[in-house]
């Protein structure tokens, strides 16, 4: 084991993987000799040389489209998107192009790409490079999409990420790039729709991810002194999402709790909520409680960007609020 920050267990697995295979090849903007906006690909284009790390004008649109085009001819195209706000200027290439081509070329062509996606707000970054667009994409039909928590996962992942004969969209939040956490001297990829118990508990489910999870296990630790137990799950890929881990956990709890930092309206925790609704529903004894980023652009100023995101303290509320609905009555028990 050893005590890795996320950025550089990304940048081993992209290492990694280059090494075993030669098609896989990166491209972005400043990912060359100035190593990405955020550090991930220091050194990679010395070791790797020009023609395997491609550094291209600032055009979202060229450079998904160059990678989508790679992919369709036998390359693995890993992207970097600098800041996540702008992959809407590549929708095109993403959402009509290589979402769609395994499936109306009857499987015959696939478009093996793997998109980075800077997300999240890091502090005071404004409405155009704090948001949380994920949703997005788990509303895509042909589309993957992974958000890891941690920096072994973030490298197990981004493995099978660049394996998949799909599309992956790999979304990795700002403030986790400094965080170290312990990782493997071997990290095997991880299947994707594998989640992961971050904390056991009896009284409760929580689901998050990215930045918010730590808020969440924080709210749990805080919770304890209230003798609320509160379960803790990680889902690391959110297409395809574990839906056995979920049964699982709400068979014990009955109750549940999605706390993420993207808006709610249309987001991943009303997914999360409809799918413990429509194919759990035996297992809830409440409604499911959503704690999430309110509706509204990211402001710039610190203390209105905190009001805008969840933190520990509304995620707590939203624990106890689902805590003090009563039990639903269930007339086959």
């Amino acid at each position: 084991m050893r005590n890795l920050p996320y950025r550089d267990a990304i940048r081993e697995a992209l290492i990694e993987e280059m090494e075993r295979d030669p098609d896989v090849i990166l491209i972005g903007e400043d990912i060359g000799e100035a190593g990405g906006a955020f550090g991930v690909t220091r050194r990679l284009q010395r070791q790797f040389g020009p023609e395997r790390v491609y550094d291209t004008p600032i055009s979202e649109e060229a450079i998904v489209g160059a990678a989508v085009g790679a992919a369709l001819v036998g390359a693995r195209p890993v992207v970097e998107v600098m800041f996540g706000d702008f992959v809407t200027l590549a929708m095109d290439m993403l959402v009509n192009q290589a979402a769609k081509t395994c499936y109306m070329t009857g499987g015959r062509i696939g478009a093996p790409v793997t998109v980075r996606m800077v997300t999240g707000t890091a502090g005071a970054t404004a409405g155009q490079h704090s948001q949380s667009l994920e949703a997005w994409f788990v509303h895509t039909p042909g589309v993957k999409v992974v958000a890891p928590s941690n920096a072994g996962d973030a490298k197990a992942l981004m493995k099978a990420a660049i394996r998949d004969p799909d599309p992956v969209m790999v979304f990795e939040h700002k403030l986790l790039y400094g965080r170290r956490d312990p990782v493997p001297d071997q990290v095997d990829p991880l299947p994707l729709g594998v989640g992961r118990v971050v904390r056991e508990g009896d009284d409760v489910t929580v689901v998050s991810y990215l930045h918010t999870l730590y808020a969440a296990v924080e709210a749990a630790e805080s919770l304890e002194a209230e003798g609320i137990s509160v379960e803790v799950l990680d889902p690391r890929s959110l297409v395809p999402f574990d839906r056995g881990l979920l049964a699982s956990s709400l068979r014990k709890t009955g109750r549940l709790v999605v706390a993420h930092e993207a808006p709610g309206r249309g987001g991943m925790g009303a997914e999360i909520a409809a799918v413990a609704a429509g194919e759990m529903w035996d297992c809830l004894r409440a409604p499911v409680v959503r704690v999430c980023g309110r509706n509204t652009p990211m402001p710039y100023a610190p203390e209105m960007e905190g009001f805008v995101i969840p933190d520990a303290g509304r995620i707590a509320d939203g624990i106890r609020a689902t805590l003090r609905q009563p039990a639903a009555r269930r007339p086959w028990s």
